[in-house]
């Protein structure tokens, strides 16, 4: 991995590096292979998406969708159903914030929520940062989750309270953000989330979609291709 290069990170978040091809490829790799040893289930790439690249287009990107960059005019779409207790997830963050640094001014960099069944912890972090969104601190929280992935993730106890304590780091206002994360209709809108994925053909995660046409990334390449491809011809 090349030393930080570019903008110097915010203060409160590690520093990022650029990850290189080989090192996303190498990831991609490693998560195939931990698939198949069993370890963890649904998390690979690629896949089926829907035939009629409008309707998916329309199912990959909602009105209520959570933006990370949403630039005026942006017509291109890139999508992450994700799951904040996925190890690929977290080890491809760096890449996605790589990615926005490049493209966040051209591109709407959109987050869907993907809990995979087998992460104990994962539809409560979803519901923790469901709660933070509801406060204006979608990305603060999103970025939260991944930075202390490895403090938190594959335990096998709930960690409401941790997740509580994330939200107090943020400032949130913490009786708002308990009822929020208690409230069903944030549960609700969780699984609404992972169904649009199912009807999208997502069988795990991270997968990713661009203006609804679904990935298959081997490489950090392939994700400015199918950019740039999109860009060309919005």
């Amino acid at each position: 991995m090349s030393p930080t290069t570019g903008k110097r990170p915010a203060p409160a978040l590690p520093e990022r590096k650029k990850m290189s091809n080989v090192k996303f490829s190498l990831i991609i790799v490693a998560v195939f292979v931990v698939a198949v040893g069993g370890l963890f289930a649904m998390t690979r790439f690629g896949g089926d998406s829907a035939d009629n690249p409008a309707e998916a287009a329309s199912i990959a990107t909602r009105d209520n969708s959570h933006r990370l960059s949403s630039p005026p005019g942006a017509t291109v779409n890139f999508v992450e159903f994700l799951d904040f207790e996925c190890e690929a997830c977290g080890a491809v963050y760096p890449a996605i914030e790589q990615l926005r640094e490049q493209y966040g001014d051209r591109v709407n960099f959109v987050v869907r929520y993907f809990p995979v069944p087998s992460h104990f912890n994962a539809e409560r972090s979803a519901r923790a940062v469901e709660a933070a969104a509801q406060q204006g601190k979608f990305e603060p929280m999103y970025k939260m989750m991944y930075d202390t992935q490895k403090e938190w993730g594959e335990q096998q106890v709930p960690l409401d309270g941790r997740f509580r304590g994330y939200a107090q780091q943020l400032g949130l206002d913490m009786a708002r953000f308990d009822r929020v994360y208690n409230d069903p209709a944030t549960l609700e809108r969780v699984k609404a989330d992972r169904e649009d994925g199912l009807a999208l053909g997502v069988e795990g995660t991270p997968t990713f979609f661009v203006n609804g046409q679904k990935l298959e990334p081997r490489s950090f390449d392939d994700l400015t291709k199918a950019l740039d491809d999109a860009l060309a011809a919005s």
